[in-house]
């Protein structure tokens, strides 16, 4: 088991409906981030397909199982290079269509996680919803929880996967113009309330007018921006993170004077309007 690992987050520019093209260039960074010793190497929501369709049936020859065509060819890739890869595509299986992330590495695909919260934009607007809970995988490289895009915004998902032991969190997104607090904001507060690592990793470029703004971010389990990507350039950004500060929760300025645990120090008995099915239900 590793203590501290590399990641990288790939920010790059998928092309919309171009399965074949996005693949090779996915295949190829994977290579380039496994130079760099990387053992976590993460790419955009949608990276496979790009995102802003316009209906489901346009989306629908892009859809790939889990494992598929290209998670198998990905596989090989994380086999050869003994790396751990985190991609975004469009799944389907039988009649249903997610928006989908698959954790791969060197056995082949470890995990996927299915959209949970689906925002009036791009292909969202005719997916299915998440059928999947939140959960938390334990790699040689550490517990990794996923979730996408817009599921940061509901700090429910992230405090479910960190009671649920992880040590890095893992956002593969497209935000485009206008959700610039995303990474101004969201991103390191649900680092430093969780006291886990998070890694959010964005696309850049146009796509049927929506701009994505980029400005991957790898931040640390303090809450502390690690790296910070352009906001219109491909790169892959780097950073280092230990398991052991993730692990952590308490955190001493002073013993016994001044400190805190986000995690022990919860009142999950008074929390009890979060799991309410609607706002201003009442058990009467």
């Amino acid at each position: 088991m590793f203590d501290k690992i590399k990641i990288a987050g790939v920010q790059m520019e998928p092309k919309l409906m171009k399965i074949a093209d996005n693949l090779e260039k996915i295949m190829f960074l994977i290579k380039k981030a496994a130079t760099e010793n990387a053992n976590l190497i993460v790419f955009p929501e949608c990276a496979l397909t790009g995102y802003v369709f316009s209906s489901r049936q346009e989306a629908s020859p892009f859809l790939e199982t889990i494992p598929g065509p290209s998670t198998k060819e990905i596989a090989v890739r994380c086999r050869e290079l003994g790396v751990y890869v985190i991609v975004g595509l469009l799944e389907k299986d039988a009649d249903k269509c997610f928006n989908a992330a698959a954790l791969i590495g060197p056995q082949g695909v470890v995990e996927k996680y299915r959209k949970i919260h689906l925002p009036c934009l791009g292909v969202d607007r005719f997916l299915n919803l998440g059928d999947r809970p939140f959960s938390v995988h334990k790699t040689p490289i550490g517990n990794i929880g996923i979730h996408i895009c817009y599921d940061a915004l509901f700090p429910e998902s992230s405090r479910i996967m960190a009671l649920l032991g992880a040590d890095i969190l893992v956002l593969p997104t497209n935000w485009p113009e206008g959700r610039e607090r995303y990474p101004n904001y969201v991103v390191n507060t649900r680092a430093c309330e969780n006291r886990v690592h998070f890694v959010a990793v964005n696309r850049i470029g146009e796509e049927r007018g929506s701009r994505f703004i980029g400005r991957s971010k790898i931040v640390g389990a303090s809450g502390d921006t690690l790296i910070e990507a352009y906001p219109d350039k491909e790169q892959i950004i780097y950073a280092e993170v230990s398991l052991s500060q993730a692990r952590q929760k308490n955190v001493v300025f002073i013993a016994g004077e001044s400190e805190f645990d986000p995690i022990h120090d919860r009142r999950p008995e008074l929390y009890v309007e979060i799991s309410r099915s609607k706002v201003g239900e009442s058990e009467n």
